[in-house]
């Protein structure tokens, strides 16, 4: 089903919506614009906006979301600034604390990510509007986005719209795959200050080492797409970033699973893309990203790619340092040590459990050719 065909059958679901007195289109007339390449009109994406608006904020004020001390930061971010320094005590006093919070986060969610988002992500992940709501707010925290969207809006009739749009829809698609990603690895603790403390350093820290750790392949792509950026007339900060998006899908797992192994996350990701560069990895990710399946079996996908070759790195380089220590006192010492360096690893240069998963992986996707739903069987 189309976007626009789910949008507006996941708000009629809410039991507000009425499309014949909204005077929006009907399931034919959907397909008929959708062979003519054709969306929603302004004023009937006005209307699903504002219904995915009412939907999501009832959802959210009924919760315990506008509770949320880090959310507290919504309330004052909705006055003016000198309003803030000098009622900052009062403020956090508001009679409608609540529902300012809870409008600020609909507004955030649903004009950046669209009215069917929140929806879409309940049928795919079977989380309620709450647990996607602090998601997405995790996820917007952690990869500072709020930054990225100031930076690409200042550059409005300074750079084409169709380069901020499609910036804009890289960050976009970068949230809805964490936002799933934590709803499906974190769902019991979406304490949303708790999760920004655990991963927005180690992202950080990550994107700033990208080009220490990419391989030669990821990092002549990244050059390619910084420099066309930049001959867009884009700051060289934010193509720098912007370029970076697409390889910051696998960041939550490369963090996840360098804090379980010790690792410096900068190791991890070393590790990680040097090895899937070796076997193979980018030529995975390209078919994943071929896929005509919805975007969740995407994100599913790189979820377990990234993942599994972390783990798997991890595991060899765990496996040199015990074959290279000096009795049990080596083998504990936290892995990224020189002793277990990624040229001085015997296990990690022979990239057995690595290459395992890969080439059990990648052959049996070489071999089908029965469409997506098999593909999306394999991803399963």
């Amino acid at each position: 089903m189309s976007e626009i065909a789910y949008a507006i059958r996941a708000l009629e679901r809410s039991g507000d919506l009425n499309r014949s007195l909204e005077y929006l289109p009907t399931e034919e007339e959907i397909a008929e614009r959708r062979k003519a390449g054709e969306g929603l009109t302004r004023p009937e994406l006005s209307v699903t906006l504002s219904y995915g608006k009412i939907w999501l904020y009832r959802a959210l004020i009924q919760s315990n979301v506008p509770e949320d001390p880090y959310l507290s930061t919504e309330l004052a971010r909705y006055f003016p600034a000198q309003i803030q320094k000098r009622f900052a005590a009062r403020l956090k006093r508001h009679r409608l604390r609540r529902e300012i919070i809870a409008t600020a986060i609909t507004n955030s969610l649903i004009n950046r990510m669209g009215p069917v988002f929140p929806v879409r992500a309940q049928d795919d992940t079977g989380a309620d509007p709450a647990a996607i709501a602090r998601a997405y707010s995790i996820a917007r925290e952690v990869f500072a986005a709020r930054y990225i969207w100031t930076q690409i809006e200042a550059l409005d009739n300074r750079i084409p719209a169709t380069v901020q749009y499609a910036a804009m829809s890289q960050i976009a698609r970068l949230l809805r795959h964490m936002t799933y990603w934590l709803l499906e690895n974190r769902r019991e603790d979406l304490d949303i200050e708790r999760g920004v403390l655990r991963y927005a350093a180690k992202v950080g820290e990550l994107f700033r080492g990208l080009t220490d750790v990419l391989g030669v392949a990821e990092q002549a792509r990244l050059r390619v797409l910084r420099s066309h950026l930049i001959e867009q007339h884009v700051p060289e900060d934010l193509a720098s970033r912007i370029a970076s998006v697409e390889v910051l899908h696998c960041a939550l797992d490369l963090v996840e699973v360098a804090m379980a192994a010790r690792l410096e996350v900068v190791y991890a990701a070393k590790a990680y893309f040097d090895l899937g560069e070796r076997i193979g990895l980018t030529w995975i990710k390209e078919q994943i990203e071929s896929l005509s399946a919805d975007g969740h079996w995407q994100a599913v996908a790189r979820w377990y790619l990234a993942r599994q070759f972390v783990r798997a790195a991890a595991q060899d380089h765990r496996r040199g340092a015990g074959m290279q220590g000096s009795g049990r006192r080596r083998a504990r010492e936290p892995l990224g040590r020189a002793s277990c360096g990624p040229g001085r690893c015997v296990e990690a240069r022979r990239r057995r459990s690595a290459h395992r998963f890969a080439a059990g992986f990648r052959d049996p996707v070489r071999r089908s050719a029965s469409g997506q739903a098999s593909r999306a069987g394999l991803i399963q």
